[in-house]
């Protein structure tokens, strides 16, 4: 039989195609994807498209730290901040930043109204959180950016009725030149429940890594966590819902880092056959005591 002739990809599947690429790209390597999906496609119409439309939902999703210009600091992309035609609050300056999504820019910043603020009741208990939120993350995360944002009941004027707060906390270590980026992403949803004077916390951690030298491993885990405590003023809700935060986001690095010992005695054998083509037996108590590259080197004469 005569081979069926390759079909030509139709305009939007490149562009579902180059999407889909844009948004899995690993943390802070997205930039470099563009730049190579932009050599493939050949066809500026489609990537202008696709990345029209990637960029943002990534920007989103790993939510991304940008300078604002103006000396306002840096405003974290989040859904949670979005307002309209790529603005973002920042609540601790109360100003909105306009985002260039595909350059991952701040073009111009412009004060907040008061339409898009909480009212001065939610805002107490939003802004001690946030004070409390900042001294964590300056503790824990080198580098990190957190906010706080009232996603429901700004306009709560007093005591009596819910309302909601997120707490947002972002950080990443890219350092491309040794093969190598990371990021910790944590989204904390806090219901404040007037009537039973409680406060429900639902929270989701996201890690991610790659490591690309001579090879490409990629970590992508997400940990998702409940916790509740009392509706109390607003400085001594602040102090416990950050204690409660660190705990939690303690405990799972923890688990991260004891799974990750446990690697070469565990995850590592069960990927590899247990007799070997060479039937030898794999010494797998010495694993530390030698480089792995060197000895396959040295058993295939590799660099002689």
């Amino acid at each position: 039989m005569a081979e069926e002739e390759e079909t030509e990809l139709s305009d939007d599947q490149k562009k579902g195609i180059a999407k889909w690429f844009l948004v899995n790209a690993p943390a802070g390597e997205i930039q470099y994807v563009s730049k190579d999906l932009k050599l493939v496609l050949n066809d500026d119409d489609v990537y202008n498209e696709a990345a029209s439309e990637a960029f943002p939902v990534y920007n989103k999703s790993h939510l991304i730290s940008l300078k604002m210009p103006g000396g306002f600091g840096d405003v974290l992309v989040t859904s949670y901040g979005e307002l309209q035609d790529n603005e973002y609050l920042d609540p601790k300056t109360a100003q909105v930043a306009i985002v260039d999504h595909v350059k991952q820019a701040c073009t111009k910043v412009r004060p907040a109204t008061d339409e898009e603020l909480p009212s001065a009741y939610v805002e107490e208990y939003r802004c001690a959180l946030e004070a409390e939120i900042l001294k964590y993350v300056a503790e824990a995360y080198p580098k990190g950016s957190c906010s706080v944002y009232c996603t429901n009941g700004k306009g709560v004027e007093e005591p009596g009725s819910d309302f909601d707060l997120v707490v947002v906390i972002a950080a990443a270590r890219l350092s491309p030149q040794n093969f190598c980026n990371g990021s910790w992403r944590t989204i904390w949803n806090i219901e404040f429940k007037d009537d039973i004077q409680r406060l429900e916390l639902n929270g989701k951690l996201l890690v991610g890594a790659h490591y690309f030298e001579e090879g490409n491993v990629q970590l992508d885990t997400k940990h998702e966590c409940r916790d509740s405590t009392m509706f109390q003023s607003p400085d001594d809700t602040a102090i416990s819902v950050a204690n409660l935060i660190r705990r939690h986001e303690t405990a799972y690095m923890a688990s991260l880092e004891e799974s990750y010992f446990k690697l070469s005695d565990n995850t590592f054998k069960d990927l590899r056959r247990k007799l070997p083509i060479t039937r030898t037996l794999f010494p797998w108590r010495s694993t530390r005591q030698f480089s792995l590259k060197r000895e396959i080197s040295e058993e295939l004469g590799i660099g002689k």
